[in-house]
């Protein structure tokens, strides 16, 4: 473990004279890609220098004991090497999972799409709570979000809503939401009380950097048109609205947040390299997923992952098995246990791995 901490110290003093060198400065890809290199080991480096201290301590209080010149010293050298031994178990614990390889894609903003599935207006009811539910989250931990566009459901909701979240580590933490979300409960428009079942799809996608994807705007057909939906005077006379037309692979992108067409063309830019990129992370998953079955972060929009059960006041995650009794503050936002189990989940799968490996 000592060798190990003082490899990533190595490096992580290698960055700290990188970044800066002019000519690294001067090269913007590279430049970002080791500041977020920097920020994951100094994390790193700091808990190592904690756990060197713990081993010397115990190496010290060990002579201590063993010498037993000073029957005081050696008293006072047992407590501290019980209080060590206590900790050290943990922080190495910490140390694995923090040597873990983190994904590239982790520390981007993402991009989300939420929308409707089975069960009509239900559905888009349901839609707009797994909206609200994210929104606080995301806020609660300080994130920015940014809606991209919406289709509305005739009873409230959405029938369909992409929005942006920027802030960090986001897509490390929201790929989780990935999936089929279910819920049980008795529709406001049920007159007999009967419980249904409606669903909605969560689509989380990395948020592309211009130098991650290659766009030519000569494969983009640009469509302006006006805006549709609720809104002031000027919405359905200005061409504001954007929607994009990807020609190679069919992906069409609307956006008509902004009154202004160039930030909705900023934005809809922003969703078309996401799904790009997006196609292309896919096909590594595809091809690492052959070496490796994760449980949690394979992202398949067709997989039921959680059941959100009103009668009961539960919510189960079905990849995990685990079962809250707090619906009412989950959908309030309060969904980190979720992902901290997850994340948990994922990442002792990649140590058994890392550990099979060696």
């Amino acid at each position: 473990m000592i060798e190990k901490i003082r490899i990533v110290k190595q490096r992580f003093n290698e960055i700290n004279d990188l970044i800066i060198q002019p000519d690294v400065i001067a090269d913007q890809k590279r430049y970002i890609q080791l500041n977020k290199e920097y920020k994951d080991l100094k994390k790193l480096v700091e808990v190592g220098i904690v756990y060197e201290k713990l081993t010397a301590n115990i190496q010290e209080a060990e002579e201590i004991i063993a010498d037993g010149s000073d029957p005081e010293m050696v008293e006072m050298a047992k407590m501290e090497l019980d209080d060590a031994k206590e900790k050290l178990p943990e922080l190495e614990e910490a140390i694995k999972f923090m040597l873990i390889p983190k994904s590239p894609e982790d520390t981007k903003n993402a991009m989300m799409e939420i929308r409707a599935g089975a069960g009509g207006d239900e559905a888009s009811i349901f839609a707009g709570d797994l909206f609200r539910m994210y929104v606080k989250y995301c806020e609660g931990r300080g994130w920015n979000v940014s809606m991209v566009d919406s289709n509305e459901g005739t009873s409230g909701g959405f029938k369909e809503v992409i929005f942006e979240v920027n802030g960090e580590d986001v897509y490390g933490i929201m790929k989780f939401e990935a999936g089929v979300h279910r819920v049980q409960r008795v529709p406001q428009t049920e007159t007999q009380g009967r419980v249904h079942t409606s669903a909605a799809t969560v689509i989380v996608l990395p948020e592309a950097e211009e130098f991650d994807v290659e766009l030519d705007m000569q494969d983009v057909r640009i469509e302006r048109t006006t805006s549709t939906g609720p809104g002031g005077q000027s919405v359905n006379t200005t061409y504001s609205a954007i929607k994009l037309h990807h020609e190679p692979t069919g992906i069409i992108v609307s956006c008509q947040d902004q009154k202004s067409q160039h930030k909705n063309l900023e934005k809809a830019l922003k969703v078309l390299r996401s799904r790009l990129y997006e196609a292309e992370l896919a096909k590594k998953m595809a091809a690492d997923s052959e070496k490796r079955k994760s449980m949690v972060s394979t992202g398949d929009r067709s997989a039921k992952i959680r059941t959100y059960n009103y009668p009961q006041g539960r919510v189960t995650d079905h990849r995990i098995g685990l079962t809250l009794y707090d619906l009412q503050n989950v959908m309030n936002g309060d969904i980190q246990r979720l992902l901290d189990e997850l994340m948990l989940a994922e990442n002792t799968e990649k140590l058994k791995d890392s550990n099979n490996t060696i």
